[in-house]
């Protein structure tokens, strides 16, 4: 009936539309490396654009970018998902499934299809929700070598979208539960309990 919803990235963009669209379920909302699509799209600058410049190329019509990731997927995904990631922290086997996945284009087009979404329908849902807040206690952890660092204040973006915000950045980059797995969960077990 209720419960708590953790979401990292995509997924916490998922649940954020989750506690805005069903606030009578979500009792608790944890989102990691974040701020709201809406403030994102609305505020493009020549940083964001750069650091997420995948957001603009993943939005094209299909089959233009699920094209052009078939040919390169592997270049792709070192280049550009892992980057910051520590050596070490993905192991080549679980890369290897990434990219085992990534190269089915069933896979492209959903991934595009979720992009496309963020800039356009999610981005009508939102706008529409501008004069409502998430009512239950939300956490915002996000990567202190990360761009949402960077690029705004996380907290303070939060507390425009939310009544009640904890949170604070963590020394790591954008695979928080990847690279930071024992501080990601030391933040998360108290906020859940």
């Amino acid at each position: 009936e209720r419960f708590a919803v953790v979401g990292h990235d995509r997924g916490g963009r998922v649940a954020h539309r989750m506690a805005l669209d069903h606030p009578e379920r979500v009792a608790k909302l944890a989102v990691l490396d974040i701020v709201p699509t809406y403030k994102l799209f609305t505020n493009v600058t020549k940083e964001f654009a750069t650091a997420y410049f995948h957001w603009f190329f993943l939005i094209q019509p299909a089959p233009l970018p699920e094209t052009l990731l078939a040919g390169s997927a592997e270049a792709f995904l070192r280049g550009w998902a892992f980057r910051d990631l520590v050596p070490g922290v993905i192991s080549e086997d679980a890369f290897s499934e990434y990219l085992r996945c990534f190269r089915d284009p069933a896979t492209l087009h959903s991934m595009c299809e979720d992009y496309r979404a963020g800039a356009s329908i999610d981005l009508e849902h939102d706008k529409a929700d501008l004069d409502r807040k998430i009512d239950c206690p939300l956490l915002a952890l996000w990567a202190g070598k990360g761009a949402m660092q960077r690029l705004y204040d996380v907290s303070d973006t939060w507390k425009e979208r939310a009544a009640n915000v904890a949170g604070k950045a963590l020394p790591g980059s954008h695979w928080l539960p990847e690279q930071l797995p024992n501080e990601v969960l030391g933040e998360l077990l108290p906020f859940l309990a």
